[in-house]
Formats: structure tokens, sequence, C-alpha cells
């Protein structure tokens, strides 16, 4: 098993929070302008929260902590999940 965990970077985890949130970006792009300030708000601040929780949670001195941000970047995918599921009910995407 190859342990070469130096940073935030390195997490699995994170490069595809990482992804997921530069994929919801474009995503986003597309839906109406009157929900600029609403749920694209709400579903861009959710998904970047994900990756940034990682990598703080990495970053911190303890496993302890890293435990607490992951359950924190999970909350945020179950915030996010929860918002792209109304988005595609209200046809913005598919």
């Amino acid at each position: 098993m190859n342990n070469n965990i130096n940073t935030y970077r390195d997490l699995l985890v994170w490069q595809k929070g990482l992804d997921l949130a530069r994929h919801l970006y474009k995503i986003t792009h597309i839906f109406p302008q009157e929900e600029k300030f609403g749920l694209v708000s709400q579903i861009r601040r959710a998904a970047v929260s994900i990756p940034s929780n990682i990598a703080e949670g990495q970053a911190r001195f303890s496993q302890k902590e890293f435990t607490k941000f992951l359950y924190i970047a999970k909350g945020s995918l179950a915030e996010l999940d929860t918002q792209c599921l109304i988005s595609q009910d209200m046809g913005f995407y598919r």
C-alpha cells in the first residue's frame, strides 16, 4: 500500500471533490439568470465547501480534527445532493 500522503492534494477524495466543484460550476452556468443568487449560489458554495473542508482537515494536527472536517464535508455533500435534486425537479438540468 502506498502511503505517500504529504498534503491534501495527494488525497484522492480531495481531487474528486475538486473535480465535482469544477463540474458543478459548469453546469450551473446554464441555469436561469433568476437563480444566480438562489440555487446557483448555494450549489457552488456547497460544492466548494467539500474539497475545502477536506483540505483544511488534512492540514490540522490530529486525526480527530481531520475526521471532524470530513464529517463537515459529508454534510456539505448531502446539502449539495438535495440542491441538485431540486434543480433537476425544476428542469434546470438533466
